[in-house]
């Protein structure tokens, strides 16, 4: 009898789709990505992540040259050749990590065996991406021009103070100090590119408001597309098209409740982040009134998009709940990007999180204007808008044909 029962429920389990989706497959896909964005990728090491570094040589020298050429060589840095402003700008705009500057007398600081001074901007929201990067190149550069310079060094220091010391013994001196003394020279001066103010700004807070925003809002949405589903299951769809509405204005009219309830859950949000955790959300209104508007409005398209790709309320709610997460998985909502290794961060660029989340860093972090944020607004258009025009052929099919 208890035989009869367990079989009985395995066998609507099975047939449940839904549940079985959610039971298996969404935990083995989040397990999947998890572990790629932690690097916990099998019992070898993982190869280690290479960083793209930009490059300015203000010294132009033998020197400067002969170093880059060598940290050019290096496995797991790629550096690429900017001036100082353009360079800055990148990296202030987020499109790169960090701006490594070699400044003006760094040959003269190797033969004068005087410290130099070598500098490497980066985004403040990145900073632990970038002490990575500052660790690796204080590495290679001490073991590099750090012994040149200390050589240089305790030979000027023998020769002026032992000036009758026989050369051989002298060289034997200059060889023990060299190779004993393990203090470098160099030094990297690590300088933000943000404004000062800038830095002020809770860069967790940030990322804790605007992921979560954008995830619950994807969640919200789809559910009010599932309205669809429901007006068809209770009759109400068909009433709808016995009078006089076309099938694209029943899913333009949804697509406008969508959108005016996005809208407001994301103002609704932002005005809670600002009265509770003091997120200043005032830095460039009309930036941040545009940006909830793209964004919404790509929201609203998807919404729309995931409705009419199902037949069934279960169907959306089983795919809406595996693609909503692996979006936020990938597109930073659920893990920061600078975590994911680098195949998962270009990745990223197919969710529609990642560019709203971007977006909001450039208003709220990067302090970035309109149009420099453009870019990042008129991705979340082309999402909105195509995810609708595909939706139209869809809705037809499996709603409005059911």
């Amino acid at each position: 009898m208890l035989f009869t029962l367990f079989k009985k429920d395995m066998t609507l389990f099975l047939k449940d789709k839904k549940a079985v989706l959610l039971t298996f497959i969404l935990p083995i896909l989040l397990i999947t990505l998890f572990a790629f964005a932690f690097g916990g990728t099998g019992k070898k090491k993982s190869n280690p992540r290479t960083y793209t570094v930009l490059v300015t040589d203000l010294d132009q020298s033998d020197s400067s040259k002969e170093t880059i050429k060598q940290l050019e060589n290096l496995k797991g840095l790629t550096l690429i050749n900017k001036n100082l402003q353009k360079g800055k700008d990148l990296v202030k705009k987020g499109e790169r990590l960090a701006l490594l500057v070699f400044e003006k007398g760094f040959s003269e600081g190797i033969k004068k065996t005087h410290f130099f001074k070598t500098t490497l901007y980066f985004d403040a929201s990145r900073e632990i991406e970038t002490r990575m990067i500052y660790s690796f190149l204080m590495q290679h550069l001490s073991q590099n021009q750090g012994k040149e310079i200390l050589k240089n060094r305790v030979n000027s220091f023998v020769s002026n103070t032992f000036s009758g010391m026989p050369p051989k013994m002298k060289q034997n001196i200059i060889n023990t100090i060299s190779s004993e003394n393990n203090a470098s020279p160099i030094q990297i001066e690590m300088q933000s590119v943000m404004k000062e103010k800038s830095t002020k700004e809770n860069i967790g807070l940030i990322q804790a408001v605007v992921g979560t925003a954008i995830m619950m809002l994807l969640f919200s949405i789809a559910n009010i597309g599932g309205s669809l589903l429901d007006e068809k299951e209770n009759g109400t769809l068909k009433r709808l098209l016995y009078a006089p509405f076309k099938t694209t204005e029943i899913l333009f009219g949804k697509m406008l409740t969508a959108l005016s309830i996005s809208i407001a859950q994301l103002v609704v949000m932002f005005i809670f982040s600002w009265l509770a955790f003091g997120l200043n959300i005032f830095k460039d209104v009309p930036a941040l009134l545009l940006m909830i508007l793209c964004t919404a409005f790509a929201v609203a398209g998807f919404g729309i998009f995931l409705v009419s790709f199902v037949k069934t309320r279960q169907q959306l709610n089983g795919f809406s709940s595996l693609i909503i997460l692996t979006m936020s998985a990938i597109g930073g909502s659920m893990i920061p990007l600078f975590i994911m290794p680098e195949f998962m961060q270009k990745m990223a660029v197919v969710s529609l999180n990642y560019w709203g989340i971007q977006g909001f860093y450039d208003i709220f972090w990067r302090e970035l204007s309109i149009i420099e944020i453009a870019p990042r607004m008129l991705v979340l258009l082309g999402i909105g808008l195509v995810m609708t025009l595909i939706s139209i052929p869809l809705f037809k099919k499996n709603i409005i044909s059911l």
